[in-house]
């Protein structure tokens, strides 16, 4: 046990023959029929949308609730081993995160032939389902643009992955935290659109 827990791809190809056994349990236990069939993908793309979520805002919380809050605190000595080792690492999961989310959102969307109500937030049907999930869907979008083309070019410039003199560097590291607590801010009501749309409506 200790050789798969001891490397971290060990570890998920574990997490995911595990989820595999389970399925087969369930299917087993309650003698259902497993097919391929639009169902069993639309299921497939919003668990992959799920994981990818739970990665994307699971480090966007990291870095608002833990590691900006803390790095006045660290000594100036032991800042590099943030900015040039975990930073980078994190800002790697979390961008792709955030591209892995809407991905899989969009095709679980399209597979259950939603995609156009949700974009005009149920204003072309489909009542406070689609409107939740609509809007929860845009502030998905928002915070995808804000992690792509805002935090992740700012933060190479702070973390010194792009040449830049060192006000340049504090300005973008500021912009970047901007957007990054805009960011925060938006997965709050983000989150309350999408379980409200599976659960309330």
């Amino acid at each position: 046990m200790a050789k798969i827990l001891s490397d971290l791809n060990n570890t998920i190809i574990a997490g995911i023959v595990l989820a595999v056994v389970l399925a087969l349990i369930l299917v087993g236990w309650h003698d259902l029929a497993m097919t391929l069939d639009t169902g069993w993908w639309s299921f497939l793309f919003r668990w992959l949308h799920v994981i990818s979520g739970v990665m994307w805002i699971g480090l966007l919380w990291y870095f608002n609730f833990v590691q900006i809050p803390n790095m006045p605190n660290i000594p100036a000595e032991q800042k590099p081993a943030i900015s040039k080792v975990i930073a980078p690492s994190a800002l790697f999961w979390f961008r792709w995160g955030a591209m892995s989310t809407i991905v899989t959102g969009l095709i679980v969307a399209w597979i259950n032939g939603y995609i156009g109500d949700a974009i005009l937030i149920g204003l072309a049907g489909g009542g406070a389902k689609m409107s939740a999930i609509g809007i929860g869907m845009w502030l998905g979008a928002i915070m995808w643009f804000n992690v792509w083309f805002i935090i992740w070019p700012k933060q190479q410039i702070a973390l010194g992955m792009v040449d830049a003199d060192d006000a340049a560097k504090v300005a973008a590291g500021r912009t970047a935290m901007l957007f990054s607590r805009t960011n925060t801010m938006l997965s709050i009501p983000m989150l309350y659109a999408m379980v409200s749309a599976q659960n309330l409506f």
